[in-house]
């Protein structure tokens, strides 16, 4: 990216520091900024049943956001949670991203290549939960997201693949 749009870009940038366990948007709130992971890792969560179920790992150089919170300035079902420490993030308010993409070619084709990597990480996932077995999944997610694979709970790799922490554990250990 030119200059220009990259300065303009990081006048609208908020920075935060996170530390582990510490929650960036809770449930009832709306998102309106897309967040850009610099260093740590973030996850998405809800709760089901009273059953905390993962629904997105954020790692360095990734941007997370609650789509429907979003785009629809709707109070979210999701949470963002930083699960390593330290976590830096950066907030990038919406709004003034859209005014931004109005204005610069480069940033609406940045913008756009998110959105898009966002959907087909959607899609492969439902794809996997409907299609592929357990082990199918579990190596799906290591070759998907390494950086989430090593550094992630079990508990929250089981729930993000929709499994028991023991069942992921069979998995791992090749009994299933």
């Amino acid at each position: 990216m030119s200059p220009g749009p990259l300065r303009q870009l990081a006048e609208i940038l908020e920075a935060v520091k996170l530390k582990k366990g510490e929650i960036l948007l809770d449930k009832g709130q709306i998102h309106r900024n897309m967040v850009y992971v610099d260093t740590g890792m973030l996850r998405q969560f809800y709760y089901k049943k009273g059953k905390d179920i993962t629904e997105h790992f954020g790692c360095e150089g990734t941007v997370v956001y609650c789509i429907n919170s979003l785009f629809n300035e709707q109070p979210t079902d999701l949470m963002i949670e930083a699960i390593v420490e330290p976590t830096l993030v950066y907030n990038i308010n919406y709004r003034k991203l859209c005014s931004l993409i109005e204005e610069s070619k480069e940033i609406a084709t940045m913008y756009r290549g998110i959105v898009e990597y966002g959907l087909i990480v959607s899609q492969n996932k439902a794809d996997s939960w409907r299609f592929e077995t357990v082990r199918e999944r579990y190596n799906r997610f290591i070759k998907d997201f390494p950086d989430a694979a090593r550094r992630a709970s079990v508990n929250d790799i089981a729930s993000y693949l929709l499994m028991a922490p023991e069942s992921l554990s069979r998995v791992r250990g090749g009994m299933l």
